[in-house]
């Protein structure tokens, strides 16, 4: 069985009678996300807060958090990592602990959640949006994009979706290159969690982010447009609608965005300069 599937007896009807099944669901899971740097002589750990999440790639969905907060600015601000079953407060859950070279630049009363964070919400709990990353994407540098192929990449990255075949039940998030190839995939339970650790991965294997796009099974929300610009992702295209603070900050941010793409059409937003057109 893939991980971050769980198995659950269900009774299965139809018009035609029942029977009794055995159905697969992605896994939801707490995890606390912690970091610990050195102040002088004396190790600090702080808890920044616990996601719902499907289990695996923690340490990738760790480091995506913690730049798209701003905690972190690359993996060079990363001296390593680990899991532990207990947080910092002494309660007993799944927590992976980043450990920084350094102290973060953030101040954590604006990043530290309050509350858990369900697996619908990347943002709940956060006392304030003040202070979230934000970057201006230009274009220079950055490749011409043939509508197209976007039209077709999130089927591409559907049928990379392992999770979501087996399931039905997991978001999807993937980076393509100008060349029409989604070729890093990643999936959760919650959209904001498979973006970040979508990120994680990229800046774990060096990715230049500012040459690719971002992929999203879903619609486009202002969270996930935060932290495509935190990360410099210049497009972003997905299945579903942007809502109006996701547009606004594309503007903002020099991001293209993209939605409605499927069945060989979409919407272009904001950006077009990007797309070959």
């Amino acid at each position: 069985m893939l991980p971050g599937i769980t198995e659950s007896p269900s009774l299965h009807w139809s018009t035609t009678g029942t029977q009794p099944v055995t159905e697969t669901l992605a896994t939801e899971a707490p995890l606390a996300i912690e970091i610990a740097y050195h102040r002088g002589e004396q190790v600090v750990r702080r808890l920044l807060g616990v996601t719902m999440r499907t289990p695996g790639a923690d340490e990738e969905l760790a480091v995506g958090f913690l730049h798209g907060e701003g905690l972190i600015r690359s993996c060079d601000d990363i001296a390593g990592g680990r899991a532990a079953g207990q947080t910092v407060r002494g309660e007993t859950l799944p927590t992976w602990i980043v450990e920084l070279n350094h102290a973060p630049r953030e101040a954590l009363e604006r990043v530290s959640r309050s509350l858990l964070t369900s697996s619908a919400c990347g943002f709940c709990g956060r006392p304030s949006l003040e202070g979230l990353p934000t970057g201006t994407v230009t274009s220079t540098g950055q490749p011409l994009w043939d509508p197209a192929l976007l039209a077709r990449l999130p089927e591409q990255l559907r049928q990379r979706q392992a999770l979501f075949h087996a399931t039905g039940g997991s978001h999807g998030a993937g980076l393509a290159t100008a060349g029409g190839e989604v070729d890093l995939v990643r999936e959760d339970v919650g959209r904001h969690n498979a973006v970040d650790k979508l990120i994680g991965a990229a800046l774990q294997a060096g990715i230049p982010l500012a040459e690719r796009a971002l992929v999203l099974s879903g619609r486009a929300s202002f969270e996930l447009l935060q932290k495509a610009s935190a990360a410099g992702l210049g497009l972003v295209i997905a299945v579903g609608a942007p809502s109006s603070l996701a547009v606004d900050l594309a503007h903002q941010s020099g991001i293209t965005l993209i939605g409605f793409a499927r069945d060989r059409r979409c919407n272009v937003y904001t950006h077009v300069a990007r797309i070959k057109i």
